[in-house]
């Protein structure tokens, strides 16, 4: 005896799930991770720089421009910057 003809299956595949551009799933970029350390690892050089150098260099009494004391607070802004990325970074 013939077999009759089997129902044909409905598709099981869910439909994707679009992106949204603020979405909390979304990666940063592969260059933000680089950034981000990179505006931290700055900002020690600058101030490392500042006391191994007795306050000449960056920016200190051997350059044209004397911030002085100023020079912990530039390095302690690009280290705070590379700070605040953190909290976005996933």
């Amino acid at each position: 005896m013939p077999e009759s003809r089997s129902r044909r299956k409905a598709n099981s595949v869910e439909p994707l799930k679009p992106v949204i551009a603020g979405d909390a799933e979304a990666e940063n970029p592969t260059w933000y991770k680089a950034v981000m350390f990179g505006f931290m690892v700055f900002g020690l050089i600058w101030i490392l720089t500042f006391y191994i150098s007795s306050a000449r260099w960056p920016l200190g009494s051997a350059s044209p421009i004397d911030l002085a004391n100023w020079n912990i607070l530039i390095g302690f802004g690009f280290a705070m910057v590379g700070f605040v990325m953190t909290t976005k970074w996933k």
